[in-house]
């Protein structure tokens, strides 16, 4: 494996002023790419990107809520203002708002698909523009969940959103392979304000904030650890190294990598002339509905006390 060397190269990473964002960032000005940090707070998005210099980097923050076709626009302009170009974009940024289905509000929804689905749109977009304006490839790492690829009680609208950011990962590695653009979605698995919340982790992050590592049912079996553990993915498929990796959902988490299956048939029936309701009824147990498949993400697996 070549030297991760991202030397020259400049990212945009939204919502990028704490947690995973800031990890990512980090993670590829430590391997040389100059960063345009983002975050809707411009007192964060300040010291996020302090903290990247201070740390040898280069950086500059723009603080701006994603969503909207004008701020992904200012953030594409930001990059080339500053360092003269675009080469990787990591669509971070996101919100929660969750609620069961009978009680989510139209409000609710919007939210979180305004700042997941319609910003990692507008800034893939505009970042489309760009690099292909350039026409010296690049690379979009889109950031998905878990929940996502299996759907999570609570969270219509979060699950949603990171199920059409994975399928525009696929969509725009076809449509921008002639550009020599990759496109991934990542599927990170960290101790986040997000995850920390989640009382079966709760007792596990204390004691990692408390300094104590966490234990290896967790980071090996359950792919969960720090921010930093996922940030190693991010300048790993903005090098060169991963030229030839495009159209794919990679997981990663912990001590675990994984690569994410796409969605595919799994068994098929056939009836000569086409089915009706009722042969559909005689075969289903014993046919395709023999095996149905799961929903959900799956509880961790403790350690007996």
């Amino acid at each position: 494996m070549p030297s991760i060397d991202l030397t020259g190269k400049v990212a945009v990473v939204t919502g990028s002023g704490r947690g995973l964002g800031l990890a990512y960032a980090h993670a590829l000005a430590a391997h040389g790419a100059a960063v345009v940090v983002n975050d809707v707070d411009e007192a964060v998005a300040e010291q996020a990107a302090k903290s990247v210099t201070e740390a040898g980097g280069k950086a500059v923050a723009e603080a701006v809520a994603v969503g909207t076709g004008e701020a992904a626009d200012r953030l594409v302009a930001r990059a080339v203002e500053e360092f003269g170009r675009l080469d990787v974009l990591v669509t971070n940024a996101g919100i929660l708002r969750d609620k069961v289905l009978w009680k989510m509000t139209d409000d609710d929804f919007d939210a979180v698909i305004t700042t997941h689905l319609r910003g990692t749109f507008t800034c893939a977009r505009a970042a489309a523009v760009r690099m292909r304006e350039q026409g010296e490839g690049g690379t979009m790492i889109l950031v998905g969940s878990p929940a996502g690829q299996r759907g999570n009680f609570g969270q219509t609208n979060y699950a949603a959103a990171k199920a059409g950011i994975a399928a525009m990962a696929r969509t725009w590695s076809m449509e921008l392979a002639r550009a020599h653009i990759t496109v991934n979605a990542i599927v990170p698995v960290a101790a986040t304000a997000m995850t920390e919340t989640i009382p079966a982790f709760a007792p596990y992050v204390e004691a990692m904030k408390n300094g104590e590592p966490l234990p290896d049912f967790l980071r090996k079996g359950e792919g969960f650890g720090t921010p930093e553990d996922c940030a190693a993915l991010v300048p790993f498929l903005a090098s060169e190294a991963a030229r030839g990796v495009t159209g794919q959902a990679i997981g990663i988490g912990g001590d675990k990598v994984a690569l994410w299956s796409h969605p595919q048939e799994t068994t098929a029936a056939y009836a000569d002339g086409g089915w009706s309701p009722d042969t559909l009824a005689d075969v289903w147990a014993t046919s395709v509905g023999a095996e149905p498949q799961t929903v959900g993400i799956p509880a961790p697996k403790f350690p007996e006390a």
